[in-house]
């Protein structure tokens, strides 16, 4: 319900402020795609790797990779909205910054074109859904009585697999995101968005997994061991994240380019500085200090509390302080609603944040009510 009532509105604001609307659904549709892209990922990591660990969410991690063929579907929307979105695909004659406009001349005529665009974006969900297809297919299998061994087959599939996730979804990254700013780039940009996809899964199926606990068979499957294992996934994802935005930052602050370096200065003025720094504190530093506790790795009643806490920065604070999505041309979107924002309206950000974390945790107790209803289903 109350996703619809945000959609209905999302619709109605797309004909008043188009512009704000495409960016604000590119970021919703690139939180939920990490979803399922990192579910995907989890799952192959699993087949390669074994372990009981994998085996009680698999199921969970399935289901979410699943939502490919929808997710190509709602891939739509942003071809439409193309123009709008990225500057390289509007007319040169309207930009007025004549150094972007001479760059874009040349690399309008190679790589960012409207065609090479769709092309690719039709490529990579064809790889994603081909190997979520194969992975679930050879997983129903299974269930079945006398069910063949397909472990080999999954191994197989799950090592290419992999190779083929990391580069589509580094040149997704690219096409998607960081061509909004065509005039920025950089080198170590598709790795990060790939750990935070994985992280994203894994805290996903972390809060699932504590929603089915209270009740068989996951009572009986999730054991403490399990549990810390997801736990410090977690934990190396985190410091993987960290440590790929780091380097990000180190990098471009050694190079000291004009060119680079305005994807910083854009993000530490204005009262951006403040998020930079809850986003160091909160998506960091606090949840790697606590998940070096054992116990409290092992509690899943606990570590639900770091991964739902984890997934609210994934899809609100960490692309708001973090990623391209947000500075384009001066306006700042926020998926949650769309609001044109200055450099002086920090305290509406605040604001929303307060309102988003009371939606998430009003949906997290409408589906508590009703899990048992979906758990007999």
């Amino acid at each position: 319900m109350i996703g619809g009532v945000f959609a209905a509105i999302s619709l109605v604001l797309a004909f008043i402020r188009p512009d704000e609307f495409y960016r604000a659904y590119l970021l919703g549709f690139m939180c939920w795609l990490g979803v399922a892209l990192g579910s995907m990922a989890i799952v192959m990591i699993r087949h390669l790797t074994g372990g009981g660990w994998g085996t009680v969410i698999r199921r969970i991690l399935g289901a979410a990779m699943r939502t490919l063929p929808l997710l190509a579907v709602l891939f739509i929307p942003v071809i439409l909205g193309i123009r709008r979105l990225y500057i390289w695909a509007q007319p040169l004659a309207n930009i007025e910054d004549k150094h972007l406009r001479e760059h874009l001349e040349q690399i309008t005529q190679t790589y960012l074109t409207v065609n090479g665009f769709i092309i690719r974006a039709v490529f990579y969900f064809a790889v994603w859904n081909v190997l979520s297809f194969l992975l679930s297919k050879w997983s129903k299998e299974t269930d079945r009585p006398n069910a063949p061994d397909n472990s080999g087959r999954f191994k197989a599939v799950s090592g290419p697999g992999l190779i083929l996730y990391g580069f589509t979804i580094s040149f997704a990254a690219i096409d998607w995101v960081m061509s909004l700013d065509p005039s920025w780039i950089s080198t170590i940009f598709g790795l990060i968005i790939l750990i935070g996809e994985v992280l994203s899964a894994m805290c996903f199926a972390i809060v699932v997994e504590r929603i089915l606990f209270d009740y068989k068979p996951m009572s009986e499957m999730l054991k403490p061991d399990f549990v810390h294992d997801h736990g410090k996934w977690v934990l190396a994802f985190i410091m993987v994240w960290a440590y790929f935005n780091f380097s990000q930052w180190l990098i471009i602050w050694a190079g000291n380019l004009p060119a680079e370096i305005t994807f910083y200065l854009r993000r530490l003025s204005g009262g951006w500085g403040t998020i930079g720094l809850i986003l160091v504190l909160f998506h960091f530093a606090i949840p790697f200090a606590t998940l070096l506790s054992r116990s409290f790795k092992r509690n899943i009643r606990t570590l639900v509390w770091v991964a739902a806490w984890l997934m609210l920065f994934v899809i609100f604070i960490r692309e708001l302080g973090a990623t391209i999505l947000l500075y384009a041309q001066g306006t700042e979107t926020i998926s949650v609603a769309l609001v044109v924002l200055s450099e002086r309206s920090f305290g509406y950000v605040a604001a929303l944040a307060v309102i988003q974390l009371t939606l998430l945790l009003t949906a997290f107790s409408l589906f508590r009510a009703t899990r048992a209803s979906l758990i007999q289903a």
